[in-house]
């Protein structure tokens, strides 16, 4: 359906989920600002969304301090047409979610710090200090 937001290959919102708000934009733009209604506010209802529970759950952590009730807002006024406004807001609702739901990163592998590292270290920290102390002579 081309209404559909297509956030990654495994993940895409129906069109029906979403919901669009228009209003007048601010800021200059001529005669038809106080006429165009350009401004879009774009909201998905993350909460009761159609998703995988994992999916909704890792939504709904990431982004719970951006959600009001469960629903992510997102306002795109940036363009003079309400059809640009509307693409930059799917868009951006679109990296929001993709963001939001990718896995989290595998866990760090603890490691050591080689002998090289640690004698390049010190070394640094001994020319360091001859430097510091060279400085301390008076100024006669």
């Amino acid at each position: 359906m081309p209404d559909d937001l297509v956030v990654s290959p495994t993940l895409v919102v129906p069109g029906s989920d979403l919901s669009e708000r228009f209003s007048r934009s601010s800021g200059p733009g001529g005669q038809g600002v106080n006429t165009a209604d350009s401004r879009v506010e774009l909201s998905y209802d993350v909460a009761s969304a159609t998703l995988p529970d994992a999916v909704r759950a890792r939504l709904l952590e990431r982004l719970g301090a951006r959600l009001v009730d469960g629903v992510l807002t997102i306002a795109a006024s940036e363009h003079r047409t309400q059809l640009a406004n509307r693409k930059a807001a799917r868009e951006r609702l679109a990296a929001l979610l993709a963001a939001a739901a990718s896995p989290p990163p595998a866990p760090r592998r603890a490691t050591r710090p080689t002998r090289g590292s640690k004698e390049r270290r010190i070394a640094a920290k001994k020319r360091r200090s001859e430097t510091k102390r060279n400085r301390q002579g008076g100024y006669e």
